[in-house]
């Protein structure tokens, strides 16, 4: 993983979560970068990107993308409840068909919140949306035929414990929005999920 420092004198809490993240390993088939958080979010704030199976260094993924960004600010604002607000946003392609399921939104959701509980990530506040599009291609893209996509954008603020697990859940999730489950490291991507187009 590639870093860009955060500015400098960063408080000791959250130069503490950033060096336990900065420490993680990700399976082989995401790769993971340091990259500029937002400004004016918060007084301190740590973004990663994420890929699956890139096909250049630095250039978002056709099988799936992501961005998390972890916030502080020890004045503990109202609506986070806590210090710690996280901010993540994970999409995908997929089958057209699989497009249409009415159930998608809410399984794309239930993913975000199994992959956090599964990592022992506690949380609370949570909250965000999840967007499925389909897309028909006509003139100069009509031989690209149907396509479709999940989108989903979440934040929630972290309970006790470890800001690095809520790292790990996030890298699950846009592993399981691409199509690859955990364990599934070096398989091919699973159907139903959409191929990129040529």
């Amino acid at each position: 993983m590639t870093e860009d420092r955060p500015g400098p004198h960063p408080s000791a809490e959250f130069a503490l979560a950033v060096s336990a993240v900065r420490e993680l390993s990700f399976r082989g088939d995401l790769v993971v970068r340091e990259i500029g958080a937002p400004p004016g979010l918060a007084p301190e704030a740590f973004a990663l990107a994420g890929d699956v199976r890139p096909p250049e260094a630095h250039e978002d993924s056709p099988y799936g993308t992501g961005r998390i960004v972890l916030l502080h600010d020890p004045a503990q604002p109202e609506p986070w409840n806590g210090p710690w607000r996280i901010v993540s946003f994970a999409q995908a392609p997929l089958e057209p068909e699989i497009g249409t399921d009415p159930l998608l939104a809410d399984v794309a959701w239930s993913w975000l919140i199994d992959a956090l509980e599964s990592r022992g990530a506690s949380y609370h506040s949570a909250s965000g949306t999840a967007t499925k599009t389909i897309s028909t291609g006509f003139g100069g893209l009509a031989a690209e035929g149907d396509g479709a996509q999940i989108e989903l954008r979440a934040s929630w603020s972290p309970g006790p414990g470890p800001i690095d697990t809520h790292v790990e859940a996030w890298s699950e999730l846009l592993c399981m929005l691409a199509g690859l489950p955990p364990g599934s490291e070096g398989i091919t991507l699973l159907t139903p999920f959409r191929s990129p187009r040529d």
